[in-house]
């Protein structure tokens, strides 16, 4: 892949997608050494196929299942148990000079309360959940990588949206 056009292609996804892939990896191994790997094999392996995939607008699903797919294979390799996750946030505490620490901190205890809740759920739908809250896939492309109905990935959003919101409800 030598062509000018290719590179930003491949530049302007992997700006586009690097977080968004970095934090549902992250999310499912919860380890950030090995993620660090994942990712650079996802877009590694982007960069080899771009010419292979001859509909650009599914440049994201094609990272989100070959990101999948790179998880999987860890867990296979390692012999992980998917029940198994010690997830930890990867979000930062972000503030800017006129940001609201009260209301930053908050968000930041909501983030790790949800985080938490999603290891107590069925694996399925807390993938579910990270690929649509985390990935921002959309239900069709969710139910594609995971090969499952369409309106199953609805509903396993919508169950693991009324735990959360039950839950939090409790603490809040």
């Amino acid at each position: 892949m030598a062509n000018s056009k290719n590179i930003i292609e491949f530049t302007l996804a992997y700006n586009r997608y690097k977080a968004q892939v970095y934090n549902y990896v992250l999310k499912m191994i919860s380890n950030k050494m090995v993620c660090e790997d994942i990712i650079q094999n996802v877009f590694l392996k982007l960069y080899e196929n771009l010419e292979n995939i001859r509909n650009k607008s599914s440049i994201q699903f094609w990272i989100f299942r070959t990101a999948r797919n790179e998880v999987y294979t860890y867990f296979r390799t390692k012999k992980v148990r998917v029940d198994q996750f010690n997830v930890e946030d990867t979000d930062d505490l972000e503030i800017d000079d006129g940001g609201n620490l009260a209301v930053a901190f908050e968000m930041k205890e909501v983030k790790e309360l949800i985080l938490k809740e999603l290891e107590s759920m069925p694996y399925e739908q807390k993938e579910i959940y990270l690929l649509k809250e985390y990935g921002g896939l959309s239900y069709k492309e969710i139910s594609s990588i995971m090969n499952i109905d369409e309106n199953l990935v609805k509903s396993r959003l919508f169950k693991v949206r009324q735990k959360l919101a039950r839950r939090i409800a409790r603490v809040y």
